[in-house]
């Protein structure tokens, strides 16, 4: 992610420190990620459920570049890599979520 996107929340004032947050949503607890690489012992739990939280939204919503894949095609996809790119904690309060308790995602 580019530093512009964190400095352009350096003004505003939270209730508690989100840049590290914001920083660690594409990092994914194998290491994979970016943009440092920082594996699962590295990254604050919140990063993690923002992580996923990411996924699954960007994955079953419209972009100007693609439909939507779907919310099934998004729960398979961090099903798949639960606990590779994932946090299994955070992947099986998701599906949880979605597939038992039937939650939606607002258009």
């Amino acid at each position: 992610m580019p530093r512009r996107d964190i400095t352009s929340c350096k003004d505003i004032e939270f209730p508690w420190p989100i840049a590290r947050r914001i920083m660690e949503h594409h990092e994914r607890i194998d290491g994979s990620g970016y943009p440092n690489g920082l594996r699962r012992d590295k990254l604050l739990i919140e990063s993690r459920i923002l992580a996923v939280a990411d996924v699954v939204e960007s994955m079953a919503s419209h972009r100007p570049y693609r439909p939507s894949l779907g919310i099934g095609a998004a729960l398979d996809e961090i099903a798949e890599y639960k606990g590779i790119h994932y946090d299994t904690e955070v992947v099986d309060a998701c599906l949880r979520l979605f597939r038992v308790k039937e939650y939606t995602l607002i258009s």
